[in-house]
């Protein structure tokens, strides 16, 4: 695969004389780790369904990253091939990650909530040379599904090999993998030196989540990646002696970076969960002693509700950084009382990870006003739809530029979205406040003009999550003849609760909301089109609404 990461270059020279492209990688880190600490425990794997556990020490860890990148070798892949690995949190994941690392292959982290539609887009256009799945997760067979999908889809002849976790014929992870001493074999040092990766080179090939449409193929180097964690972890106040727990998929940026690689890079303690069950999350962090986790909105709420609810308290647990979505206010006071946990914003994106965080000595209330300030490193400016700067307090389009901002959208250089300048536009929309705090407003299509007056989606929506009949909500146009949109109310009650567009305004009113602003239409729902990371899919309800009125 030849990668067209066109916008790393340019950027170079800056960001390393700067000192923010350390110009390491995955194995030296590793290496590291396995230097300072080797019987440090690394990783804490937890199966939800079969209560299995499995740990690896850091030298445990590069033993078996060794092997399987030999056992990866012996099946043909080499530097710049795509291995597309679509597992939960399972040690494979992270194992597979590292070894492609070894021998310069290129990791694609596919959803385990992917299937046939989604799969077989992303493997013609990420040219997959290799695909690992699970042989069954949550009651869906993997192996039939991409077993079927290969002989129909001509144009996957690159696919050469699926490898089965769990599976019980030739071509199964631990037969081909994980179980033959690969690293003894006479060649092995040879295979894991030749062709390492180095900090520019692609290291992540991972499809943007979908919340607008189509999926682009986003690429990461070592030195994209790590400029964004270091930082991260500084703000936090993370370091070695912290246990993170991940039960955000780590085929999500956000369980990639701050699960897999960040533990490697503080020297760290990881364990993730392949199931979120807030139960089960709650006796993980009490046992494992967990001080720091990052995940969204409906995670904290499950959290906060359970704890509650159980009696076991979680001391150890410091900081629960919250992304995705606004945190509503009731839940960042419940949980910081329940939890006695420090509550985090943060916003990002695929193609930087998260660059804005809240500080830890910042008030609660920050949390919830704001989605926090610019890691070093990173720019940020609001301008209107001319591309003209517009002061504090104003909404307008966010521009980021970034030492984390990613090499380009492979094979769609066209839609990179960076100027000369290196100002990428995020798509969102956003205000900057005196302080440099930022305030995420909505998408640039989420976007409500009613009658000339734009709509601010994301304080209605704020507002609409106070609602105490309401646990979930969204506001997203509908087309008017006279005013060209008006604004529909989209909700999940609480449990046992209902209700109606009547009672909506009659609360929308009691907080002084403007009548304009008020959605005019509701629309009740038992879930919402969603993420694995919990942002809701807008597009998908607006298309609802399209059909609805066609």
């Amino acid at each position: 695969m030849e990668f067209d990461a066109v916008l790393i270059p340019a950027r170079r020279a800056q960001a390393v004389a700067r000192g923010f492209w350390p110009d390491r990688t995955i194995n030296d880190e590793l290496d590291a780790c396995v230097a300072a600490c080797p019987d440090k425990l690394a990783l804490t794997a937890v199966q939800a369904e079969s209560g299995t556990t499995t740990r690896f020490t850091y030298r445990e860890l590069a033993a078996m990253a060794d092997r399987v990148a030999v056992g990866l070798a012996k099946l043909g892949v080499g530097k710049n091939d795509i291995v597309a690995c679509q597992l939960p949190n399972w040690w494979q994941f992270t194992v597979v990650y590292l070894a492609c690392s070894r021998i310069g292959a290129v990791m694609n982290p596919l959803m385990h909530i992917f299937r046939e539609r989604e799969l077989s887009f992303m493997l013609q256009h990420g040219e997959a040379k290799l695909l690992i799945v699970p042989k069954v997760f949550r009651g869906f067979d993997f192996e039939q599904m991409v077993t079927a999908l290969k002989p129909s889809l001509p144009h996957l002849q690159h696919l050469q090999h699926i490898v089965v976790v769990g599976g019980t014929a030739a071509n199964s992870f631990e037969t081909l993998l994980s179980g033959p001493h690969w690293e003894n074999e006479p060649d092995a040092r040879e295979i894991l030196t030749r062709h390492r990766a180095g900090p520019d080179d692609v290291t992540q090939i991972i499809y943007t989540s979908g919340t607008t449409g189509e999926p682009k193929g986003v690429m990461h180097t070592a030195n994209t990646v790590m400029a964004n964690i270091v930082p991260y972890a500084q703000r936090l106040q993370l370091d070695a002696e912290d246990v993170v727990l991940m039960a955000s998929p780590m085929a999500h940026q956000t369980g990639f970076m701050y699960g897999l690689i960040m533990p490697i890079l503080l020297k760290a303690s990881a364990v993730i969960l392949d199931i979120w069950e807030p139960l089960k999350a709650i006796d993980l962090i009490r046992a494992e002693q967990c001080s720091f986790t990052m995940a969204s909105t409906p995670f904290l709420t499950d959290l906060a509700k359970n704890v509650a609810e159980s009696g076991k308290t979680v001391p150890t647990l410091k900081t629960f950084l919250c992304a995705g979505a606004p945190i509503p206010g009731p839940l960042v006071e419940q949980a910081r009382a329940v939890l006695g946990t420090k509550i985090v914003s943060a916003w990002g994106m695929t193609e930087n990870g998260a660059v804005t965080l809240i500080q830890l000595s910042d008030p609660d209330e920050r949390a919830f006003t704001t989605d926090g300030c610019p890691l070093p490193g990173v720019e940020l400016q609001v301008v209107d739809f001319d591309g003209a700067a517009l002061p504090a307090g104003q909404a307008g389009k966010l521009m980021v530029r970034s030492v984390s901002n990613f090499g380009g959208y492979l094979k769609r250089p066209h839609l990179n979205g960076t100027d000369a300048e290196g100002w990428f536009d995020t798509g969102d929309l956003a205000r900057l406040d005196e302080q440099g705090y930022v305030r995420i407003t909505g998408r640039s299509k989420d976007v409500i003009i009613r009658g000339g007056e734009n709509i601010p989606v994301v304080e209605i929506e704020a507002l609409l999550y106070r609602h105490p009949a309401i646990a979930m909500a969204a506001v997203v146009a509908y087309p008017d003849e006279r005013l060209g949109e008006r604004a529909c109310a989209v909700v999940v009650p609480k449990a046992g609760q209902s209700i109606d567009l009547a009672s909506i305004v009659d609360f929308m009113k009691s907080q002084k909301v403007a009548m304009q602003y008020i959605p005019e239409r509701l629309i009740v729902r038992d879930a919402m089109p969603s993420t694995p990371s919990g942002k809701i899919q807008k597009f998908k309800l607006r298309k609802m609404l399209r059909e609805d009125q066609a």
